[in-house]
């Protein structure tokens, strides 16, 4: 099967429930975990930059339950049952982007974010930076769109449309810049 066009998540795959010190509960499937209030389960999220240090974006999948369509970091996911985080990131790197790279962790937290009647996040959420590295090739399956943008075109888009952005992004890219400056002028000039 083509790699850009595989599908790579379920709903029945099973999540890791955490408390809020991470600690983990259980685990549930992940369509359990987001319906209505959702329940508290581990999470990451990447934020990728180039050598120009551009963030890589992606537009979310038509297809995706939660935030279709909606522009969002360059990568997020769950570690599965079983799977440590490297070995979650890792996989979804693969799975979505094609990539491999190396991962910086910054922080975590907690968030609920609420999607009308489909369902709901309620995540405990893992932020990294890396690098882009090698050709990106987008599974269509997950991802409809991607695309590069500056740090200051990005809070132009964000203070213009915060709308057409993931609750976690626009959370995650704030703490990033008050609280992580440091740690992101590795990837990119603020």
């Amino acid at each position: 099967m083509n790699e850009q066009h595989r599908i790579v998540s379920s709903e029945s795959e099973e999540l890791i429930l955490v408390d809020e010190d991470d600690n983990e509960l259980g685990f549930l499937s992940k369509a359990r975990c987001h319906d209505g209030p959702g329940v508290l389960h581990r999470a990451f999220s990447l934020f990728l930059f180039d050598d120009n240090g551009e963030l890589l974006l992606q537009q979310r999948g038509e297809s995706k339950r939660l935030w279709p369509g909606f522009w969002s970091n360059s990568c997020c996911s769950h570690p599965r049952r079983g799977e440590s985080m490297e070995i979650a990131t890792m996989r979804r790197l693969r799975d979505e982007l094609n990539i491999e790279t190396s991962l910086e962790h910054v922080y975590r937290f907690c968030y609920t974010a609420e999607f009308s009647e489909a369902g709901s996040e309620n995540e405990l959420c893992h932020v990294y930076l890396g690098k882009v590295t090698g050709d990106i090739q987008a599974n269509d399956s997950e991802i409809s769109g991607i695309r590069f943008v500056s740090p200051a075109v990005l809070d132009e888009e964000l203070s213009r449309h915060p709308q057409r952005f993931t609750p976690w992004f626009k959370q995650e890219w704030r703490a990033l810049v008050d609280n992580h400056a440091e740690r992101l002028l590795g990837y990119c000039d603020l």
